[in-house]
């Protein structure tokens, strides 16, 4: 009967709750007090922490994400819906009327410029109806608390939510780009596009307390596990090359060169005397440590996976297109195989043609 009740329910950490919890505590103290200091205790503490400011807490510090809790639509929101307020308590006599009237142009005029911020909604109505103490302060109200204790809000939130472990203002990360070029990341270029998502918003035709960034990093992520639950069967060692060409550690740079031309490779890993892997060197870095041994042109960061990896694993290393290869190793570092980028990609072509296949089958 009462299973409506139930929906909807968001998945909640303890983590986040006390983090939200102990921070509107201390952000709303903290703002209080900082607005009797400015306003040199003129002002009493009910027209300063005034119920909306209570609600945009809520936002700051249990969905610092939302994009109704950026500083925009916070100091944007309060302070349009707090001057609507007053404008509305002023030339509209019958209170009711007046105390409706606030809170719709409140959200058309927020809505339009682009700071919509539900606790405004609030403010309008304070300002109508927030008794004497409020309506005194006139057009002041637009700026204690709308202003003032907004700011202080916003810049007490910014502080907080970095300390414990959370970005805000919200930014959705771009993705990285190993060659600083205007290309999108690989991951990027395949899958839907943005213009698929922006249909799909227009068409959906509700309001989303989301951002359209953090949708489309959401549908990456989807896309990305979908496909290592498809793929997750296939592992490492039934993938990588066996056969592979390495150099010594201690061997001269000069001949690593001579090796790595002869095999036409561009690089290589490095071992030691126990087939241990060390690490990684380049042609360019063996060039430049003539007359040295090839540990003077190591590079120690190299990717290692077991035989067991699901090759789930390596999807978004290698197609970062800031590494190529990952070494397979035993639980002593000694080198067993390599996967490469070609390798991967013939992989899941071959995994492709086998889909389609059962697909094709499937609908005769």
């Amino acid at each position: 009967m009462f299973a409506w009740l139930r929906a909807g329910r968001p998945p909640v950490r303890f983590d986040d709750v006390w983090r939200s919890g102990l921070g509107a505590l201390v952000g709303l103290a903290v703002t209080g007090l900082a607005a009797r200091l400015l306003t040199g205790g003129e002002v009493s503490l009910g027209p300063l922490l005034v119920g909306p400011v209570g609600a945009t807490a809520v936002l700051l510090f249990a969905a610092p994400a939302s994009p109704l809790a950026q500083p925009r639509a916070v100091l944007g929101g309060n302070l349009v819906s707090a001057a609507v307020g007053v404008a509305c308590a002023q030339f509209i006599p019958e209170p009711l009327l007046a105390a409706a009237a606030a809170v719709a142009l409140a959200i058309v005029i927020m809505s339009l410029l682009g700071c919509l911020h539900p606790p405004g909604g609030a403010m309008a109505l304070t300002a109508v109806i927030g008794g004497p103490a409020v309506t005194e302060l006139g057009y002041g109200f637009v700026l204690v608390p709308g202003l003032l204790c907004s700011g202080l809000l916003v810049l007490t939130a910014v502080a907080l939510n970095r300390l414990m472990g959370r970005a805000y203002p919200h930014r959705v990360p771009a993705a990285p780009n190993a060659h600083a070029t205007r290309d999108p990341a690989p991951l990027e270029r395949v899958g839907y596009k943005a213009e698929d998502l922006d249909r799909a918003l227009a068409e959906y035709g509700a309001l989303l307390d989301v951002s359209r960034e953090d949708l489309d990093a959401l549908f990456r992520q989807v896309e990305l596990q979908a496909h290592k639950r498809l793929h997750s069967a296939i592992l490492c060692g039934e993938i990588m090359s066996r056969d592979v060409i390495s150099v010594d550690l201690q061997q001269s740079a000069e001949s690593a060169l001579v090796f790595l031309q002869a095999h036409d490779l561009r690089t290589a890993p490095v071992i030691d005397e126990r087939r241990r892997v060390v690490g990684m060197v380049r042609r360019a870095e063996l060039l430049a440590a003539r007359g040295k041994r090839v540990e003077a042109a190591l590079d120690p960061f190299v990717h290692k996976v077991r035989e067991s990896t699901p090759i789930e694993a390596l999807l978004p290393l290698l197609s970062s297109g800031a590494v190529h290869e990952a070494l397979v190793v035993d639980q002593e570092r000694t080198l067993i195989g390599i996967v490469t980028q070609t390798d991967l990609l013939a992989v899941l072509y071959r995994a492709h043609i086998v889909e389609a296949v059962v697909a094709e089958r499937k609908a005769a």
